[in-house]
């Protein structure tokens, strides 16, 4: 003869079902109380830290320039001289030349290196005018940058010091919440947290106040009211979907 399973899943009564939503909202709610005293910290934290990763690339990619437009410098500095060089030695050949052709070609060399000198002492100019510019920016960006940083430092703090203070509450509660969610059925929990997500308030379980819904303060029929009450079935508003209990269950007095 088979044994008895003890270990089958106990049912619940929609009173217990409505009963453990409604202890699992008062928790999701002191979490989110937890979240509004952080208020935007954390958005500001995170958005401090990816602004200060784009300044240091920026500042990054601008010392990448000053370094390339020095090394063109350099360039430019070394052609001048090669072009020097070669101005020598065409002046130097110009006293053996044989003819008249000889003499133009080698002046037309002359002429052609004076003007890549020319040429170089112009780039030369630019690209210094361009490590200026740069090096202007460099400082500037560099201002910003420690500024932003020591922003980022405060508000971590600022941030650090609050979750320090609601971090343990907030486990409890997060602890808490999940043991609940272990007995609701998922149907019924998927729907608490789909109510939950697209309410203003965070709030998918409500009472009843003042004959009306405790969520959206529509009037609720005093027939519908009635079969709240009686924690029969699960309810919902039919103007906010929130799931309404009535206030005893909640623990309120009339």
């Amino acid at each position: 003869m088979a044994k008895k399973n003890n270990t089958a899943e106990k049912e619940y009564t929609v009173e217990e079902k409505l009963s453990t939503l409604y202890k699992l909202q008062t928790m999701m709610t002191d979490i989110d109380k937890i979240k509004t005293l952080r208020g935007e910290l954390p958005l500001e934290v995170q958005d401090l830290e990816d602004e200060i990763v784009g300044m240091e690339t920026r500042l990054y990619n601008y010392q990448a320039d000053v370094k390339d437009f020095g090394a063109a410098v350099t360039a430019q500095k070394n052609k001048i001289t090669d072009s020097i060089a070669l101005i020598e030695r065409y002046k130097s050949q110009l006293d053996n030349v044989r003819n008249n052709r000889e003499f133009d070609n080698l002046s037309k060399e002359i002429e052609f290196q004076g003007l890549e000198i020319e040429f170089s002492e112009k780039k030369i100019r630019e690209f210094t005018e361009s490590i200026a510019r740069k090096n202007e920016e460099i400082v500037q960006l560099a201002e910003v940058l420690d500024g932003r940083k020591a922003d980022l430092v405060q508000k971590t703090g600022e941030l650090e010091e609050i979750v320090s203070e609601t971090k343990q509450e907030e486990e409890k509660l997060r602890e808490k919440a999940k043991k609940l969610e272990a007995i609701i059925e998922p149907r019924l929990l998927t729907a608490f947290k789909r109510i939950r997500k697209g309410a203003r308030n965070g709030l998918a379980v409500v009472y009843i106040q003042r004959d009306a819904c405790g969520g959206c303060f529509n009037k609720i029929p005093p027939q519908k009211q009635m079969d709240i009450k009686l924690r029969k079935k699960i309810i919902v508003c039919e103007y906010c979907g929130r799931i309404m209990i009535d206030p005893e269950l909640a623990g309120v007095k009339e």
